[in-house]
């Protein structure tokens, strides 16, 4: 999840516009490190951030379709996505949209439900501001 450069540029601006100086600057005073800065101060406010990308990391892993259709041979163990295309390729003259609908929403469910999870953080995100009066 961390290691593509999108998502680690895209924590890199986050922080450097959510986490203002100041909240730095007090942790410092009060004695705290570095781990501990980043554990009490830094962390709750990437909450959303951590969540966004979680969300989109499932998502472009879930939809796969060329690794699973390199890697896998065996129709026992294709994904949904590979078996969504070769019902399609399969039926071309007479193709079967009632099964290869159910196929899509089936594929759809775990992408919904991530969101639903993760939709709370990103409501959160818009409220938190860091420092206020």
């Amino acid at each position: 999840m961390f290691g593509n450069i999108a998502t680690i540029f895209f924590f890199r601006q986050f922080m450097q516009g959510s986490i203002p100086n100041d909240l730095i600057d007090a942790a410092k005073i009060d004695g705290c490190g570095y781990f501990r800065t980043f554990s009490t101060v830094a962390l709750p406010i990437i909450k959303p951030a951590i969540a966004a990308q979680a969300a989109l990391g499932f998502m472009g892993i879930w939809n796969d379709f060329l690794g699973p259709l390199i890697y896998l041979h065996t129709p026992e163990r294709q994904t949904i996505q590979v078996l969504i295309a070769s019902m399609q390729s399969n039926y071309i003259s007479t193709s079967n949209y009632p099964s290869l609908m159910a196929a899509s929403i089936i594929a759809l469910v775990p992408v919904v439900i991530v969101f639903f999870f993760a939709q709370r953080y990103f409501i959160e995100s818009l409220a938190i501001t860091g420092i206020k009066g």
